[in-house]
């Protein structure tokens, strides 16, 4: 297997996460300037459909983490080393906020780009932003080798679980699940009233979901002793 280098990890992280938020948020926006001509369900289906792409397309080099609450998760998990995690985050960052300020001079008129906003009170889209990444993490840890998500499993479930959260929690949370996904287009916007749901709810829920994996496995682990 190839060995690549850590500027060559950094710089899929920084280009999937910019992609993942172009294409994802772009939707949004696409979709809110056409009169609904993509729909939600597209919209979901699109966030899916990128994350499952860039899984198959990166995940051999950075492990295609593309969001700074899996990459905490790797971490706590013991999977990915702590001193990795400012690099992928910061260029997650760096990748996410091009894509929104992109959108930006594309569609100046927009308000929000694609912001994700809770349609409900702010401790339902709490809980909402905290299960639906809980599942996310929890699922990816399974499904992941180390701290890389590669191969047709990790791309189908990670994709497919990424659209069917979006499908049915969209409409009342965002279903964010990553908080660059969230902050970028609220930078662009300048509207950040709501953006520290987006940042503690998918960080907390990454981490319960380590725990809930170690659960998992050392009662796996008894069973057969």
């Amino acid at each position: 297997m190839a060995t690549h280098t850590l500027r060559q990890q950094l710089f899929a992280e920084a280009l999937g996460t910019f992609f993942l938020v172009f294409c994802g948020t772009g939707a949004i926006i696409i979709n809110d300037i056409s009169a609904g001509a993509i729909t939600h369900g597209g919209v979901a289906l699109t966030f899916g459909l990128v994350v499952m792409v860039l899984i198959y397309a990166l995940g051999e080099i950075s492990g295609a983490h593309f969001n700074p609450a899996v990459s905490i998760g790797f971490a706590l998990a013991g999977r990915f080393q702590w001193s990795r995690v400012p690099g992928y985050v910061i260029m997650q960052f760096v990748g996410a906020v091009s894509a929104s300020f992109l959108l930006k001079w594309l569609f100046p008129s927009h308000e929000l780009l694609g912001a994700t906003l809770p349609s409900g009170s702010a401790g339902q889209s709490l809980v909402l932003e905290f299960l639906l990444t809980f599942f996310l993490m929890l699922v990816i840890l399974q499904v992941s080798q180390g701290a890389r998500e590669k191969g047709i499993t990790a791309a189908l479930a990670v994709g497919g679980l990424v659209a069917l959260e979006a499908m049915f929690a969209g409409p009342v949370c965002g279903a964010s699940m990553n908080p660059f996904r969230s902050l970028a287009p609220a930078l662009a916007s300048g509207y950040f009233e709501h953006s520290w749901i987006y940042l503690l709810g998918p960080v907390a829920g990454a981490g319960f979901a380590v725990a809930a994996s170690r659960l998992l496995h050392s009662s796996s682990v008894n069973k057969q002793s």
